[in-house]
């Protein structure tokens, strides 16, 4: 049996089919208000499965967050996971937005949840925390790699908060976010056309101080839209060359719901943008 296609090069394929946006679905409890849905386990689904009608087969990357899923227990995992196989069904790339990060067999475990082969939560990449350290992430890192999924590990997030972690400086001189890049970059040494270690790196956080030059991976670059990043914020940030960087949009697209067809149109509009 073959192995399968690497994160990176299923990436590069769906950019160039669809362009770099990725768009996220957020249910956030104001967005199902303003969509005239309940608060309930119902809401949710009729939210979530309406994006999916949307965003199938139309963009390189959709990210259910799933936090909002959480929030209405097994039935609204449930969902999350029904999501995720309708997004595989359409043939869209499925970034599970988690954010999970710990150590040893727990590291392992979540692993297995987003990451391994017949996991209804696995989708084709998974976010992940590193600030336990780069390595607590390995079984993560090896299971995405053997079974051609992505990890895109949190590096320079756009909360203010971040930056007491992030900007840190580490003994070596490094901020800890250059020590994550630097990390992230040597796992993805030699791959092409596109690694499948990526990074969190927002859209909205001014000057980056970090060397992203020749970053051989995805940087996912959220708050582009609603929180205020825009096309020139993004050019700023990662220069001329953005081959990599996929803009994320959440509430900027949704808000346009509950009408499938100004939810495609409101896609459309960004990707023109882009």
């Amino acid at each position: 049996m073959s192995a399968p296609d690497h994160f990176g090069k299923k990436l590069a394929k769906a950019v160039e089919a669809h362009g770099p946006l990725c768009v996220g679905i957020d249910p956030h409890p104001a967005l199902l208000d303003s969509w005239g849905l309940s608060r309930s386990v119902e809401g949710l689904e009729r939210f979530a499965l309406t994006a999916v009608e949307a965003f199938g087969g139309k963009v390189s990357v959709v990210k259910p967050q799933a936090a909002f899923f959480e929030a209405y227990g097994s039935r609204g995992v449930a969902v999350l996971e029904r999501v995720i196989a309708e997004l595989k069904d359409s043939g869209t790339l499925v970034l599970v937005d988690a954010k999970r990060g710990d150590i040893g067999s727990t590291m392992a475990a979540y692993a297995e949840a987003y990451l391994g082969e017949g996991s209804p939560l696995a989708g084709d990449a998974v976010t992940l925390s590193p600030f336990l350290g780069f390595g607590s992430l390995q079984p993560a890192l090896d299971m995405a790699r053997a079974n051609g999924r992505g990890v895109i590990v949190l590096a320079l997030t756009s909360n203010p908060e971040g930056a007491e972690v992030q900007r840190a400086v580490a003994p070596d001189g490094r901020t800890v976010a250059q020590t994550i890049i630097d990390f992230a970059a040597a796992r993805n040494s030699g791959i092409s056309p596109c690694g499948d270690v990526g990074l969190v790196v927002g859209a909205t956080i001014g000057e980056t101080d970090v060397d992203l030059m020749g970053f051989n991976g995805p940087i996912l670059a959220p708050g582009f839209g609603a929180q205020g990043g825009s096309v020139a914020d993004l050019k700023r940030l990662f220069g001329s060359d953005m081959r990599n960087v996929l803009p994320t949009s959440s509430r900027d697209v949704l808000r346009h719901g509950p009408d499938v067809s100004s939810l495609v149109s409101a896609v459309r509009t960004v990707q023109e943008s882009l």
